[in-house]
């Protein structure tokens, strides 16, 4: 039980630190991008919205199989073989968990407006100083919801994952996958325990979200 929810932890800390990595720069490209195509890049980034989960770990476990190009390429620059393994996990719920990630941070950059970076620009500020010294401080409440719904997100997460890891103890077998354990074999009382203090853990989380993004407003 507690191998299931350090892996978890770990797996769910790891997706969002890397999701907060990529995804800033792309939801700042989507909120001042106004090329044709940005439409297409959001529907793709919104695609895990929709898409049921299985779907998307069976075209991901396709992908990570070492008889295609993904995969193959991984394997013999890196020597890592993707499926069931703790890095197919990563890879899958970056992807998964992206939208919940990119949209709130977007959100944010969007609701700046143009008047604080142009105010920066007068002062000839770079765009990289301006991105780091105004964009980032003033849209710091979507990064905490996008980390915050990255975290719980990747935590919750079931269908990705057992496509891509399957079942491994210490491996792939996080929390959702050992619920489905235990109520596979009738053992109800550690299945209340686990699904209990996801309960629990989840709601503290958007609780503590919802307080820090009420006191900031009130800072600003």
């Amino acid at each position: 039980m507690t191998e299931a929810i350090l892996l978890t932890i770990k797996l769910a800390g790891l997706t969002t630190l890397i999701l907060l990595l990529i995804g800033s720069p792309l939801a700042w490209w989507l909120a001042h991008n106004r090329t044709w195509y940005k439409e297409i890049v959001n529907a793709m980034v919104a695609l895990p919205l929709v898409l049921p989960p299985t779907v998307l770990g069976f075209y991901l476990l396709l992908a990570m199989s070492p008889q295609n190009a993904f995969g193959a390429f991984i394997k013999e620059h890196f020597d890592i073989t993707l499926p069931f393994t703790f890095e197919g996990l990563v890879i899958g719920s970056v992807i998964y968990s992206l939208p919940f990630v990119v949209q709130p941070i977007r959100n944010a950059f969007e609701a700046i407006g143009r008047a604080p970076m142009e105010v920066a620009a007068t002062l000839r500020a770079s765009p990289l100083d301006r991105f780091l010294t105004v964009a980032l401080p003033l849209a710091r409440p979507g990064f905490l919801s996008g980390a915050v719904l990255g975290f719980a997100h990747t935590v919750g997460e079931f269908g990705v994952v057992l496509m891509i890891g399957g079942n491994l103890p210490g491996e792939t077998k996080v929390l959702s996958i050992a619920i489905y354990d235990h109520v596979e074999s009738l053992e109800w009382t550690e299945a209340h325990i686990l699904s209990g203090g996801m309960l629990v853990s989840s709601f503290v989380l958007i609780f503590l979200m919802i307080l820090i993004e009420k006191r900031w407003g009130r800072l600003n």
